[in-house]
Order: C-alpha cells, then sequence, then structure tokens
C-alpha cells in the first residue's frame, strides 16, 4: 500500500471517531443550541469524508454528493437557527 492510501484510511478513521463524538453531543447535548452544532458539525465532517472517498475511488460522483450534503447541510442549520429564535420557519 502506498502512503495516500494509509493517509486517507487515517483520516477515515479520523472522522468516524469525530462523528461519534458529535453524536454523543447531539444525543446528550443540556440545550438545543447544542444539539444544532452538533448535528451541523456531523454534516461537515459526513462531506469531507465523501471527498475524501472520491480522493480514494477517484471518482466525482462523491464530489457532487457532497456539494449536495453541503447545501442541505446549510439550509437544515438555517431552518434551526431560524426555529430557535422565533419559533417558527415559515412566515
Amino acid at each position: 500500500m502506498n502512503l495516500l492510501a494509509h493517509a486517507v484510511t487515517i483520516t477515515l478513521l479520523l472522522y468516524g471517531a469525530a462523528m461519534v463524538l458529535a453524536l454523543l453531543r447531539l444525543f446528550r447535548g443540556p440545550r438545543a443550541q447544542d444539539r444544532v452544532v452538533a448535528l451541523d458539525f456531523i454534516f461537515v465532517v459526513a462531506m469531507l469524508a465523501m471527498l475524501t472517498l472520491a480522493i480514494r475511488y477517484d471518482s466525482s460522483m462523491y464530489f457532487e454528493a457532497a456539494l449536495l450534503m453541503a447545501l442541505f447541510g446549510f439550509m437544515s442549520s438555517a431552518a434551526m437557527a431560524k426555529f430557535l429564535l422565533r419559533g417558527e420557519v415559515i412566515e
């Protein structure tokens, strides 16, 4: 195995550990704001994992999926922030 394959494997393992820690914060967060930040962090780490898989498998399909994940992650974070501030998403 070459150096890039080892680096990608280690990176994916570390992203998995980060996602597990964020899931703990998501389920145990004392406030709703902590849970929203944890969910946003999970979206970001999942997007980074998709980009790492794109490098590993040399496929552009993963890049498109990562772009969609970034878009939906931003939209859900904005909607949750608006809901926590005002109590409604659609005015």
